[in-house]
């Protein structure tokens, strides 16, 4: 919030909406926090793809195992394992709790008798970001398409 009131000030943006639970105070004046702003001038930044750690692979599956549902004592799983190489990538990685990962070893999934719930995909950095990102505060709703 503290950029998008920046961004006002300078007279890059203009404010739209006020945030109901903030006031940024100078010596001698206060001004409004911002809420929502529009940009004067879009500045397109390169594509920020999803990057491929380890809590983002866990959030991309809901913290479940993709073999059997469980919440507890979670890993990462190479569905073709490296040693049959298999690489280190959003296809291949995928949620799997210790017992079946111990279970799968070192063999592809259909060898272990056992089943994805979900083919392991990249995801976007939209829907990353919205099924993420936590709250939308209220203020948002009326520019959002939701």
């Amino acid at each position: 919030m503290e950029r998008a009131f920046l961004l006002v000030f300078l007279n890059k943006a203009e404010l739209l909406t006020e945030a109901e639970d903030g006031v940024i105070r100078t010596v001698n004046k206060s001004f409004p926090m911002p809420a929502v702003i529009r940009l004067f001038r879009y500045v397109s930044l390169p594509y920020r793809g999803v990057v491929l750690t380890r809590q983002n692979v866990f959030k991309r599956d809901n913290f479940t195992c993709q073999y059997c549902g469980s919440l507890k004592n979670l890993t990462l799983d190479h569905v073709i394992p490296r040693s049959k190489g298999g690489k280190t990538s959003w296809a291949n990685l995928v949620t799997a709790c210790q017992p079946c990962n111990t279970r799968k070893g070192d063999r592809l999934p259909h060898e272990a008798n056992m089943k994805l719930s979900e083919k392991p995909k990249r995801p976007t950095y939209l829907m990353f970001l919205r099924d993420h990102s936590g709250s939308m505060r209220k203020e948002w709703q009326p520019f959002l398409n939701y």
